[in-house]
């Protein structure tokens, strides 16, 4: 399924509320790493769901693949613009856009 993207590229949209969207200058090699590492962490949460220290080490995994994507942490954009992830949409300055998107 594909999400709508903020003409911005910085956030898609789910359910109305924004989440930060991949930094959009990482190189394809780094991404595709990333990505395949955020995949295994999120299998690994799913087949640790009964041993607690394993567990932890697998989410900090998907934490920190996040982190090497952009999703989580500072913003990856440079231009001094606040942050709205996790918000929903029609309170940030993206309400227009997200407006006039179909239904």
């Amino acid at each position: 399924m594909q999400y709508p993207h903020t003409p911005d590229g910085r956030y898609f949209v789910v359910r109305g509320r924004l989440w930060r969207a991949s930094n959009t200058d990482l190189d394809p090699p780094h991404r595709e790493r990333m990505v395949g590492e955020l995949m295994a962490a999120r299998r690994e949460v799913r087949d640790a769901r009964d041993d607690a220290v394993r567990l932890a080490a697998a989410r900090a995994r998907v934490d920190a693949a996040k982190r090497g994507l952009g999703e989580r942490g500072p913003s990856w954009w440079d231009d001094g613009a606040p942050d709205y992830n996790r918000r929903m949409a029609r309170n940030t300055p993206y309400a227009a856009w997200f407006a006039s998107l179909p239904a």
